[in-house]
C-alpha cells in the first residue's frame, strides 16, 4: 500500500513535470513572437521602389536594390505578363535595355516582346518562384512572340507559355523552333552590358548545331535548367553599386563542348534525394542578407507608381519626383560569399548540389 508521504511526492513531480512543460511552450512561443519576420515576406508587401539613386546591393540571389523604375504594360513593342506579382521593376540600365531590346529585336523581324518577372519594388528574396531577381539586374523573357493585339489584364495571367524542349529527350521541338529565335537570342547577347543569357540546355544545343559564322556570343548563352519557354538576361553590376557583388566571368570558349554534353546524361536529371526541403527564400532573414537591405527597406516611396514607370524609348512616364539621399554604402564591407548558382557548367562527373537551384 502507498504511504500518504509516497503519494505527495509523486504528485509534486507531476506538478513540476506540469509546470516545466508550461515552462517549455511559453518559451517557444515568445522565441516564434520574437523571431524576425522572413525577408520575403518583407519585401513581397512593398508595392513602390525605395525613391534613392539607383544601386544594386549584394549577389543576385542574396540582396536588393534601391531607385528601381518599373517598365510600363504597355509599350510599342512589349507588353508585360503576370501583373498582379508586381514584378516589372529593376535597375533603371536593366529597363532601358529591355525596351531597346524590344526595338531592336521588332527591327530584326521579331513581333515584339512579352516580359516575365524582373524584380519587385525592392528587390529581394520573392514570396515564390526565383532564387535570384533580387537586385534589379535579371529579367525573363518569353520565347512566345507578343501577339498582335493587345492581351486583356485576365489573359496575361492565365496564358500559358509554350515550351520549346521536349521533356523527355531535352531536345528542341523542332516544330516550333524558328531561326528568329536564335536571331533573338543573339541581339539579347549583342548589348554589352548582358553578362550572361540562361536558357535550357536544348535550346543551347541547338544554337550550337546551327549557328553559323560569327559564334562569339555564344559564350554568353548558359544552359540551365528550366528556361524552355523563356530566356532569362543578366546584366552585371552598375557603376553607383560598390555593394554589387560581381559573378565570375564566363569562358571564353562557345560552351558547345563537354560541358554542354553534361546536360545530355542521367546526372542533371536525377530525383532530388530531398524534395521537401526548404529553399533559401522560406529561411532567408533581413539578418541574411546585406545589412544595405534594411535602409532600403525603410527608404520613402515615390509620390506614384506612374512617376517612375518607363514608357516607349526610355522616357518616364511621368515627371520622376526628386530622390532622397542614399544611404552611405561601405565598399569596404565584405559581402557574404554565396553559392553560385550560374556558375560555369561543371565537367562530367562532377555531381551538382541538391536540391536544384532555381534562376
Amino acid at each position: 500500500m502507498e504511504t500518504p508521504m509516497k503519494s505527495f511526492l509523486r504528485a509534486a513531480r507531476r506538478l513540476a513535470a506540469a509546470a516545466a512543460t508550461l515552462a517549455a511552450v511559453t518559451a517557444a512561443g515568445a522565441s516564434v513572437g520574437n523571431a524576425e519576420e522572413l525577408a520575403k515576406n518583407l519585401f513581397g508587401a512593398e508595392r513602390l521602389p525605395a525613391a534613392t539613386a539607383a544601386r544594386s546591393i549584394g549577389f543576385y540571389s542574396k540582396g536588393c536594390f534601391a531607385g528601381g523604375v518599373a517598365i510600363a504594360t504597355d509599350g510599342p513593342s512589349w507588353q508585360a505578363m503576370r501583373l498582379s506579382r508586381n514584378r516589372r521593376w529593376g535597375h533603371p540600365v536593366m529597363i532601358n535595355l529591355i525596351e531597346k531590346l524590344s526595338r531592336d529585336a521588332t527591327a530584326d523581324g521579331w513581333p515584339g516582346l512579352l516580359i516575365g518577372d524582373i524584380s519587385q519594388p525592392r528587390g529581394g528574396p520573392m514570396l515564390t518562384g526565383h532564387a535570384s531577381h533580387q537586385i534589379g539586374l535579371d529579367a525573363d523573357i518569353w520565347f512566345t512572340p507578343m501577339p498582335g493585339r493587345r492581351l486583356s489584364a485576365q489573359e496575361r495571367e492565365n496564358m500559358s507559355a509554350v515550351s520549346l524542349v521536349n521533356e523527355k529527350t531535352h531536345l528542341v521541338k523542332e516544330k516550333l523552333w524558328r531561326p528568329e529565335h536564335a536571331r533573338l537570342l543573339k541581339r539579347a547577347a549583342s548589348y554589352p552590358e548582358v553578362e550572361r543569357i540562361l536558357v535550357n540546355p536544348g535550346i543551347k544545343k541547338k544554337l550550337c548545331d546551327t549557328v553559323k559564322g560569327d559564334r562569339s556570343w555564344l559564350r554568353k548563352v548558359r544552359p540551365f535548367w528550366g528556361h524552355d519557354y523563356h530566356f532569362h538576361i543578366r546584366i552585371g553590376c552598375q557603376p553607383g553599386s560598390p555593394g554589387c557583388k560581381r559573378q565570375e566571368a564566363t569562358p571564353a570558349s562557345d560552351g558547345c563542348d563537354k560541358s554542354l554534353a553534361w546536360w545530355f546524361t542521367e546526372e542533371p536529371w536525377r530525383p532530388n534525394k530531398n524534395p521537401d526541403a526548404p529553399k533559401a527564400r522560406d529561411l532567408m532573414t533581413m539578418a541574411s542578407l546585406p545589412k544595405e537591405c534594411r535602409v532600403v527597406l525603410s527608404a520613402p516611396s515615390p509620390e506614384s507608381e506612374m512617376a517612375v514607370t518607363v514608357g516607349g524609348n526610355g522616357t518616364a512616364v511621368a515627371a520622376v519626383s526628386a530622390p532622397t539621399e542614399p544611404a552611405t554604402i561601405d565598399p569596404s564591407a565584405a559581402l557574404p560569399v554565396t553559392a553560385n548558382s550560374f556558375a560555369p557548367t561543371p565537367k562530367i562527373g562532377i555531381p551538382m548540389p541538391r536540391p536544384r537551384p532555381h534562376d
